[in-house]
């Protein structure tokens, strides 16, 4: 190795251990500064936020696992809605206005032909889904008896 070699290579570890010098200086102030602060009632509010933030928002009910006792107690509890309720919380949205070919409330003409089909084959449409109407007609939470009811409600405003 030349002098000029040396020369640079013995600055470059002077000034590589005037670094890791500063930085173990940094991290002691650091340190030193820190060590005060800490709150461990504020770490125990943080950890039940935290908690709150990643909690699950529901739970799935598969096959036969049996649903947790409040969502049980809350779905027994639960009265069937009526034919009308269930039109205006999940049909109204697409058989008031038409949406994607949907027959109105109130069009003779467009429920006459299908209620010619009968209210079994109408509520096996609906319970699987036809055409834009997604299965349930979008109403997942709705039993069988009560989209019958909404069909015989719709029915019935058409004069049908």
């Amino acid at each position: 190795m030349s002098h000029e070699d040396k020369a640079v290579m013995s600055t470059f570890i002077g000034v590589l251990a005037g670094l890791v010098v500063i930085a173990v200086l940094f991290y002691a102030v650091a340190n030193l500064v820190t060590s005060e602060l800490v709150d461990e009632d504020h770490d125990g509010r943080m950890q039940a936020k935290i908690e709150e933030n990643i909690r699950p928002v529901g739970q799935v009910n598969v096959g036969s696992v049996p649903a947790s006792a409040p969502a049980a107690a809350g779905a027994a509890a639960a009265a069937p809605r009526s034919g009308d309720e269930v039109y205006n919380s999940a049909c109204a949205a697409c058989h008031a206005s038409g949406v994607a070919g949907a027959p109105k409330l109130g069009d003779q003409g467009a429920w006459g032909a299908r209620a010619s089909k009968g209210v079994d084959a109408l509520l096996s449409s609906v319970v699987n889904g036809l055409n834009a109407m997604p299965p349930k007609g979008g109403c997942a939470t709705c039993s069988d008896a009560e989209l019958k009811g909404a069909i015989e409600h719709m029915l019935s405003q058409s004069g049908l």
